[in-house]
């Protein structure tokens, strides 16, 4: 019997257009990108050049810390461009499709004759390794560590989220071998939701039940067996889970994925087949609505990043969101109104009487930031076991000492983004969370 973790804090927002369950074909795109900004803290050499051909698998750019950390073509074809920003900084590696769809030469192999040095080499040669991330910092993974555990959570409470049944659906073969591979390396633990019906095999199950963040890996781990300073654990997504079951199954690289185009902007929203990396202008071509002013997500309202059509798929990304940039028409009586038809987390608008009801959002702050910590805001969404204000002031003082006694080895941004989100004093918490995270690394490696 597995164990069950009731989540009591939270918030679940309901944003309208959330996916049907069916797929909706899309032409395969032209033009394929890896962004070294998806990795974070890596710092990219390129070991391509315009004209170079290329095969799913093959290395587009290392890590100069770490070399044998690869970041592998999602495609095969030819590379076209290699962008870069201010200072030389590397914004993207882009391929040109050949339409072949063909992956570097590797075997499918017994996982259980491997062992986890032989699993990580594998995943290091064929650019998978890349996927791993580790706590504490929230940063890619190190080959050259051990970790406690690896952890897995196969649901995201995120709004309008992938169901990951839905992408598991015909992968249960090779997510298995993934899980399998995993467990070679360390002890793995997967999170479930209580409403998930498809069961893993031959790992330690928690079975999670409550609101959004409940789907967070970090809120699992928090919950399953907290990080303590010197500990390192690993997390990876479950969808790169079946990219790992499909190496070892396989003996190929594909990282066709399941993705969620979503949002009120978008035209039967629904799923799609996309490989990593893809430009978004294929997979949303007919699919928005006739507004002037969108706002075109790399994943979802409270993580993902300001984009555009003419941009590529991120890395880590199975969503991509559209909602309006700006709502047209003033409002009679503007803030005092009743507002029923507005989403609101206390109950100065009516819409509280509604719980059922979706809420089209548009990009607006809706005010602008001050110079304060309003309390028990944060307490009211954060399920963990850390004082979420106490850990951001400790990190906007700079105090190192009191990062690491109120529990920052435990967190990522990704974890502050529902407190952001209810934030009167509109701070953003991500970015403060990712600075203090930076800057502890820096002491303390």
């Amino acid at each position: 019997m597995h164990r069950v973790v009731k989540i009591s804090k939270g918030l679940d927002i309901k944003l309208k257009g959330a996916p049907v369950a069916e797929f909706t074909s899309v032409a395969a795109p032209k033009l394929y990108a890896l962004m070294p900004a998806d990795f974070t803290r890596v710092t990219p050499k390129v070991v391509v050049k315009p004209g170079d051909a290329v095969k799913a698998g093959d290395a587009l750019f290392v890590d100069k810390n770490a070399p044998e950390l690869q970041f592998v073509s999602p495609v095969s074809g030819k590379v076209v461009a290699v962008n870069r920003g201010e200072r030389r900084r590397v914004l993207s590696v882009v391929v040109e499709s050949d339409g072949k769809f063909e992956s570097v030469e590797c075997k499918a192999k017994d996982i259980f004759s491997l062992s986890g040095e032989d699993v990580k080499a594998d995943l290091l040669k064929n650019g998978l390794f890349a996927f791993f991330r580790q706590r504490p910092y929230d940063v890619i993974a190190s080959p050259s560590d051990t970790p406690r555990a690896i952890f897995v959570s196969t649901f995201d409470s995120k709004p309008l989220a992938v169901d990951f049944e839905i992408a598991l659906k015909g992968n249960e073969d090779d997510f298995q071998a993934g899980l399998d591979a995993l467990s070679r390396i360390a002890p793995v633990n997967i999170g479930v939701s209580v409403s998930q019906t498809a069961a893993a095999l031959n790992v330690a199950t928690t079975v999670f039940k409550g609101p959004h963040p409940a789907g967070n890996v970090g809120v699992q781990i928090n919950h399953v067996a907290p990080v303590n300073k010197g500990e390192i654990v690993w997390t990876i997504g479950a969808e790169e889970v079946i990219f790992v079951g499909r190496l070892f199954n396989k003996g190929k690289v594909d990282f066709t994925r399941t993705v969620a185009v979503v949002g009120s902007e978008v035209k039967n929203p629904s799923y799609s087949k996309v490989v990593l990396g893809a430009q978004l202008s294929t997979l949303l071509d007919g699919r928005l609505s006739d507004a002037n002013e969108l706002r075109i997500i790399d994943g979802n309202v409270l993580t993902g990043k300001k984009t555009t059509a003419d941009s590529f798929l991120g890395a880590f990304s199975n969503e991509v969101t559209v909602i309006p940039e700006i709502m047209n028409g003033d409002e009679m009586f503007g803030w005092i109104a009743p507002r029923v038809s507005m989403f609101s987390t206390s109950r100065s608008y009516f819409s509280w009487l509604f719980p059922n009801r979706e809420y089209v959002f548009d990009a607006r702050i809706k005010g602008g930031e001050r110079h304060m910590i309003m309390s028990n805001e944060y307490d009211k969404v954060f399920p963990m076991d850390i004082y979420p204000e106490y850990l951001i002031k400790a990190i906007i003082t700079g105090n190192i000492d009191k990062m690491e006694e109120l529990g920052i080895y435990e967190v990522a941004p990704e974890d502050f983004a529902l407190c952001e989100f209810v934030d009167s004093s509109k701070l953003e918490l991500q970015r403060i969370v990712r600075e203090g995270l930076d800057k502890l690394r820096a002491e303390m490696c």
